[in-house]
């Protein structure tokens, strides 16, 4: 498997994709990446009335070229940002185009409410089922309900703060090296969060015996945070993470983050790490909710690459 220095889009024509589409030219120029920009549609068969019980196909060449002309507005507006950009039409379901291609990128890029572009496509499915199965990290760009009905204005949206969801797992850990690589590229300031819901009286505290204390608790996830954080530094002594450990879960507090910084960066399959605290079902609740980009890392490359795949 060959992995290219580029950052893969999703585009379908309406104004979420082009609004992505803004970020992830940034972001491929600040990193030195390309842009490859896909297209992507499927056209259902439908058994034919004959008796013969054949299929009738529909003739796709208006949809080919309507999304050639999607591609061609698309390539078109990035034009100025100077990154060496490419395009692409692919048959089949979006969301399984997009996870066959992150094999090769860097970086996928989506974005959300994705209605109303061409042929209907409806983008927001993508952004969902992406993260979960794509080999890359994968950003979701969120497009705003006050902007419906506006088309998005080219932009160079930048990356000045960033905030990273620990719990100690390894996912959270890729996560966590994964927001350090982006701090020194963006030269952003970056804050490490772990989440403990103690105030609710239904967090993972709440159950604990009255002897326990609860602030000793918290300590020793501080503690933890602070052993994570500067593992992850070591190679990396010119970043300064600030390190929270506040009460409320990790969804709702990176939900709440993404109010006030340019990126929140989360992990998938966050099962397990320090004290016991989960962070695995983060990262969709925070798509659904933050109102900046949200990054999420996946293990699965790393995993596809170790000596036990390549053996098995």
């Amino acid at each position: 498997m060959t992995v290219e220095n580029v950052v893969l889009v999703g585009i379908d024509g309406s104004p979420a994709s082009l609004n992505a589409l803004d970020w992830a030219a940034q972001h491929a120029r600040v990193h030195g990446y390309g842009l490859h920009l896909v297209c992507a549609y499927s056209v259902p068969s439908f058994t034919a009335t004959a008796l013969d019980g054949g299929y009738a196909a529909i003739d796709d060449t208006a949809i080919q070229d309507g999304a050639r002309a999607v591609l061609q507005e698309a390539v078109e507006r990035v034009r100025p940002s100077g990154v060496r950009t490419t395009s692409a039409v692919a048959t089949g379901d979006a969301a399984a185009v997009m996870v066959e291609l992150s094999r090769g990128a860097a970086t996928v890029v989506v974005g959300t409410r994705g209605r109303g572009g061409f042929a209907e496509r409806l983008l927001g499915t993508v952004s969902s089922a992406l993260p979960a199965h794509a080999h890359c990290p994968t950003v979701v760009v969120p497009y705003r309900p006050e902007h419906e009905g506006r088309e998005p204005e080219p932009s160079a949206p930048r990356v000045r703060r960033i905030v990273v969801g620990v719990d100690g797992s390894p996912a959270a850990e890729a996560a966590l090296s994964c927001a350090i690589r982006q701090a020194e590229i963006w030269d952003a300031e970056l804050t490490a969060v772990a989440g403990v819901p103690v105030g609710s009286g239904t967090g993972i505290l709440a159950w604990l015996p009255s002897s326990v204390d609860h602030e000793a608790v918290l300590r020793d996830v501080a503690e933890g945070l602070d052993v994570v954080v500067d593992r992850a530094l070591a190679d990396h002594p010119g970043v300064q993470v600030r390190r929270h450990v506040l009460d409320g879960t990790g969804a709702a507090l990176l939900t709440e983050f993404s109010t006030a910084v340019d990126l929140v960066v989360v992990g998938s399959r966050g099962r397990g790490g320090f004290a016991g605290l989960l962070l695995g079902s983060t990262s969709q609740a925070v798509l659904h909710h933050a109102v900046c980009p949200v990054m999420v890392v996946t293990s699965r490359r790393r995993e596809e690459w170790s000596p036990t795949s390549v053996a098995g």
